[in-house]
């Protein structure tokens, strides 16, 4: 089931992981390696020197087959006579050649792991920041862990995928063309010979590459299931545990498992079979090249030394179709991993500014909704014509059953969704045409499910506001009621905290979550269940502090517990996206309507008890 129907909170804004959901179809390979070079024009002058120190490399090893078969040729054969002195210069220069090559060889590497780096390191940043512009909806129809897996094991292909490959590429080029000039050169006759491998080569690749393109995409599709499944297991173990769900949690990961290593051993099969088949298409491609030569040396259209150059060109020929079908398994992981990372990367981001957006200055808090209607999905509306007014100031409680669009009508608020139609407005503004950076400063947010970052208490309260010194930090926290744990700490506001706040109670960390919103100073207000998960006592505490926070804000509350909203100034009670009550608890006790039902189901047992 969708986690938005019936006006259901979305699960990513509290913290929560949606449905894994099927991947949309891959992407052609011309299309990512197009914008994979994208990335590589940036690093246009540094590929230029690699190719050049390749190209003098390829021609350097383009003379050890020559030499050779001058070395042999020095050698006369059924004669005792050896040319020493030309055998000695050919051996200097073989010497020679293979250690500059080698040298080459190096600074290729060097070079090159710097251009993957940066490169990577460029597409990082550039998939970080698109998550971040990304509007919830897309986080709310993926996991976490799906997430992850794009940032790092997708990446982290593409990156093995430039090392590896790209020096290849170049050396493959170089060796192609330099072999097939120095085999025409040596003899045409054997050349035509030899191209016999060609086109049983191509039509092997082709077939093999059509299989495991396939293959090795789901293999990265799978494998971001995996991480979601741990990362959801991992930070839900409490849950778990407290469900007795540890083997359906292990047959899931195994189920998972199974699949991510069947799809790897088709992947890497079929991408194994290029290798002895090449190996087998080059054996017969040499040995009709033996046969053809020695059937010339007989008649004496060419030497030995000639057939023996021959054959070492003909192997570096085929040497790079060889080594690029070794590394063609990294190759296909490598741009499966980028037709992911580029999906995100084009995906459709939030709504963009308009070129005369406004800067909020000066909140008053004055808050409208005109005839707003707003769904997730076509035909299932979640809101419908919701129009009200809040005055600056002003504290009004949202009340309703669950689902009934209480949390998304704040969302609209904060424009975390936008809505479909009608209009909000901010002050007699609508919010569309405020800058979203700047409106969303004006929003202080408790939510019920409070995340706080891994790192000090004190660092926990400042993301409030990074500006904030110690001073305004701990006046914060006093405000919240919060010092009071804070100081019994063994370092106080410097204590280090897990991710997510777990080795703090439920309580302490809407007491850090209220610290950091007073910190923000926010002109509006909006409290979402902040209290519903503590227990009475705490609860009192969070009370007094959220009153100081709401003295002179307008505030929106969101709560199923109807004894905490008793004083607002209106309460609006949604239900199936509309607005069925409106007025003060005493207003709305006297009608003895929707209100007057909740209010009863919940006391009338306190009563009775």
């Amino acid at each position: 089931m969708d986690p938005r129907q019936g006006g259901r909170r979305p699960q990513g804004i509290s913290g929560g992981r949606g449905a894994i959901m099927p991947a949309e179809k891959a992407k052609d390979v011309r299309y990512t390696l197009r914008r994979l070079w994208d990335f590589f024009k940036e690093e246009k002058k540094q590929l230029i020197i690699t190719f050049l120190w390749i190209l003098i490399s390829g021609l350097l090893g383009l003379t050890v087959p020559f030499l050779i078969g001058k070395a042999i040729d020095a050698i006369f054969p059924g004669i005792s006579l050896v040319n020493f002195e030309n055998l000695k210069f050919i051996v200097f220069i073989l010497i020679s050649v293979y250690i500059l090559d080698n040298l080459l060889a190096f600074l290729q590497e060097y070079i090159i792991a710097g251009i993957s780096q940066r490169i990577v390191h460029t597409l990082r940043e550039k998939l970080f920041e698109k998550l971040q512009s990304l509007p919830i909806m897309f986080f709310d129809t993926h996991t976490h862990g799906e997430i992850m897996s794009r940032l790092s094991n997708d990446i982290d292909n593409v990156s093995t995928t430039i090392s590896q490959s790209t020096i290849q590429f170049m050396v493959s080029i170089v060796n192609i063309l330099g072999s097939l000039i120095m085999m025409i050169y040596l003899s045409g006759l054997m050349t035509i010979a030899s191209m016999i491998t060609i086109p049983m080569v191509y039509f092997l690749t082709k077939f093999i590459a059509k299989k495991t393109k396939v293959l090795f995409k789901d293999q990265q599709e799978i494998l971001g299931k995996l991480n979601g499944h741990i990362e959801e297991s991992i930070s839900g173990i409490n849950v778990v545990k407290a469900f007795n769900k540890e083997e359906k949690s292990i047959d899931e990961f195994k189920l998972q498992n199974s699949a991510l290593r069947d799809v790897g051993v088709k992947a890497q099969t079929w991408s194994g079979f290029i290798m002895p088949l090449m190996n087998v298409i080059n054996n017969f491609g040499f040995t009709v090249i033996a046969i053809f030569g020695g059937s010339l040396a007989v008649k004496g259209i060419i030497s030995v030394g000639v057939i023996a150059s021959f054959i070492s060109y003909s192997k570096q020929f085929s040497r790079p179709l060889n080594e690029l079908a070794n590394t063609f398994n990294t190759l296909q992981s490598g741009i499966a991993g980028a037709e992911r990372v580029f999906e995100i990367l084009d995906e459709q981001e939030e709504v963009k500014d308009r070129e005369d957006a406004i800067v909020i200055d000066d909140v008053k808090g004055k808050v409208e909704f005109k005839n707003v209607n707003f769904q997730y999905k076509d035909g299932e509306p979640v809101l419908k014509n919701i129009s009200f007014k809040v005055e600056s100031g002003t504290n009004i409680a949202l009340v309703g059953p669950t689902g009934a669009g209480k949390t998304t009508i704040v969302n609209l608020l904060t424009r975390f969704y936008e809505v479909n139609d009608g209009e909000i407005l901010i002050d007699d503004v609508n919010i569309k045409d405020y800058e979203k950076d700047s409106l969303r400063r004006i929003f202080g947010m408790v939510l019920q499910d409070t995340y706080l970052f891994s790192g000090t208490i004190k660092e926990n309260i400042k993301y409030g506001n990074l500006n904030a010194n110690d001073e305004d930090i701990i006046k914060a926290a006093t405000l919240a009621r919060a010092d009071d744990f804070i100081n019994k700490l063994p370092k106080e506001y410097e204590t280090y905290i897990n991710e997510g706040g777990t080795n703090l109670s439920q309580g302490q960390r809407q007491l850090l979550a209220i610290s950091r919103a007073i910190l923000a100073n926010p002109s509006i207000l909006i409290l979402d269940e902040a209290t519903s998960s503590v227990d009475t006592r705490t609860e009192l505490k969070i009370q007094e502090a959220m009153v100081k926070m709401m003295e002179n804000r307008t505030t929106f509350i969101i709560a199923h517990r109807l004894s905490t909203i008793k004083d607002a100034d209106v309460i609006m009670v949604v239900d199936h996206g509309e607005i069925v009550e409106k007025g003060s608890h005493e207003e709305l006790l006297e009608k003895r309507g929707h209100y007057y039902n909740l209010y009863e189901s919940q006391f009338i047992n306190i009563e009775v008890s």
